[in-house]
């Protein structure tokens, strides 16, 4: 017989409960899209229809390295979410929404605007 994960959780020492929430957490943080999609229970045909393309066209994009980020965009607005572009550094984080003025028909010569997080 099958056992549930929660009776096979609490048998776990708190630090092994600890590190397996710390895994979980970042598999969660860093998925492909195709992951994403599944995890918000989304068919690729579900998804085609909110964007109003075909389902091979959904299969494509989620086998793409690289895209428009207006492309990627709308497939993460489509799932319900927010597209953020992070700039990593040693000292901290940038969020970059030089993208965002773009779309709404700022100039695309200005200067990125950046906010520390």
């Amino acid at each position: 017989m099958a056992k549930k994960f929660n009776d096979l959780r609490l048998k776990m020492s708190p630090g092994a409960q600890q590190r397996a929430k710390a895994k979980t957490e970042a598999m969660l943080a860093d998925m492909p899209l195709a992951e994403l999609r599944q995890a918000r229970y989304l068919s690729q045909e579900q998804l085609a229809n909110t964007l109003g393309v075909k389902q091979s066209s959904i299969s494509k994009l989620e086998h793409r390295t690289d895209m428009y980020i207006q492309t990627l965009r709308s497939y993460i607005e489509a799932m319900g979410g927010q597209l953020e572009i992070k700039a990593k550094f040693f000292d901290g984080e940038i969020i970059i929404n030089q993208f965002e003025s773009i779309e709404e028909g700022g100039d695309s010569s200005e200067f990125p605007v950046v906010k520390q997080v």
